[in-house]
This record gives structure tokens, sequence and C-alpha cells, in this order.
């Protein structure tokens, strides 16, 4: 068994979150030691590590609620839980490829300022209506 502690310390989850989550119900049969501490099992730290990816994946407080209910009725809730999760997964690739196109555009940015900065480029803004590229 693991105090909020080493539970935070094994999942990387801040006390508050810890216990916020805890408290929203989202780490169900929650046990207490004989101080009334919360105290954790090998299975609750799994939990908690897949409400970190939960949470990773953009789910909000509610959308991990209604998961974990479709979690606790077991396995007839899994064609459920698939949509849920594949619809998370596309938000993700959506995310991936506008961060792709964000680096990619950084790449090109520090390619032209290399360029004009060894004299192989003139500068040129966008910006400045005098420097602008004709």
């Amino acid at each position: 068994m693991y105090s909020m502690k080493e539970a935070c310390a094994l999942t990387g989850m801040t006390y508050e979150n810890l216990k916020f989550y805890c408290n929203e119900g989202l780490v169900p049969n929650v046990k207490r030691d004989c101080r009334n501490y919360r105290i954790f099992d090998e299975h609750d730290i799994k939990w908690i590590q897949s409400l970190n990816c939960l949470k990773s994946c953009g789910m909000g407080i509610e959308e991990m609620k209604a998961y974990l209910a479709l979690c606790m009725k077991g396995e007839s809730s899994i064609p459920e839980r698939k949509v849920i999760l594949a619809a998370k997964r596309e938000s993700l690739l959506r995310s991936i490829a506008k961060l792709q196109e964000a680096v990619a555009y950084i790449d090109w940015k520090q390619g032209f300022y290399d360029d004009v900065l060894s004299g192989k480029t003139a500068y040129y803004s966008h910006l400045v209506p005098e420097l602008m590229k004709e």
C-alpha cells in the first residue's frame, strides 16, 4: 500500500491534483489507513497513471468521470470506450499535425535568418513597408 506522497511520486501527479481527483470520485474505492489517510494499492496506481494519460489526451474532468463510469460497467462498455478513445486519438493527431507545421515554420525562419546573417540572402520583412520583398 502507498501513501498519498508515495502515490504522487509513482504517478507524477501533484498532491493537490491527486486529492482533487479523489474528491471528484475519479479514483474509485479509495482505501483509508487507521489514521483515516488515503492509501493506494497497485491497481489504484495504474488507474491514476491512466488518468494522467487521459488528461494528456485532452479529457476534462466530466469526460473522465463518464469514461470511469463506463469502465466500472465492465466488458460490456468496451465498444463505447473505444469510440471515446478513437475520438481523442483523432484530436491528438490533428494537434500533432499543427505542431509539426509550427516546427516547420520555425525551421524555415531559422534558415532564413541564417541566410541573412551569412549574407546569402538580403533581409526583407512582411511587416515593415520599406523592407517588403517585391
